[in-house]
C-alpha cells in the first residue's frame, strides 16, 4: 500500500513548514490535489493518514482531497479531452496517439490549517513519488 509512504511524505512536509512558521502546536486540518490518473486511492490515502498521524503534531488533523481529472490534448488536431478511468490516451476526434497528458498526475499539498485560525499555502510542491 503506497498510500502509506505518501501520507508519511505530507506529514513531514507540513511538520517541517509548521517548525518553521513556529510556535505551532497542533495542524487542523491539510487539503491535497490528488489527480485521477496518481494512482492513489483517497479513501486508503485518509486511512494510513489518520494512523501515520498518532503521536505527531498532526493528530486528529482533517485530510481533505480534491480530485483534479485527467485531462489530454492532441498533438496532431488539438482536440482535448477528458481520459476517464481507465484512461483513453487515443484521441476520440482523430484517433491519434501522440497525446500531451495536461492534468490528472497532481499530487500535492494545497494548504494547511494552523490551530491559530490561518490557512497557510506552502509552495506548491508535488509530493515525492515513492521509490
Amino acid at each position: 500500500m503506497h498510500e502509506m509512504s505518501i501520507a508519511l511524505a505530507v506529514i513531514d512536509q507540513v511538520e517541517r513548514a509548521a517548525q518553521q512558521a513556529g510556535d505551532v502546536t497542533a495542524v487542523r486540518s491539510v487539503r491535497l490535489q490528488v489527480g485521477e490518473l496518481a494512482g492513489v486511492v483517497p479513501d486508503s490515502l485518509s486511512f494510513c493518514f489518520e494512523l501515520a498521524c498518532a503521536g505527531t503534531l498532526l493528530e486528529g488533523a482533517e485530510l481533505a482531497t480534491d480530485a483534479v481529472p485527467g485531462r489530454a490534448r492532441c498533438a496532431p488536431c488539438a482536440h482535448e479531452w477528458a481520459v476517464g478511468m481507465p484512461p483513453r490516451l487515443s484521441c476520440p476526434a482523430c484517433g491519434g496517439t501522440s497525446t500531451e497528458l495536461l492534468a490528472g498526475r497532481e499530487l500535492q499539498i494545497v494548504s494547511v490549517h494552523w490551530d491559530d485560525g490561518r490557512t497557510h499555502a506552502p509552495a506548491r510542491e508535488p509530493i515525492p513519488e515513492e521509490r
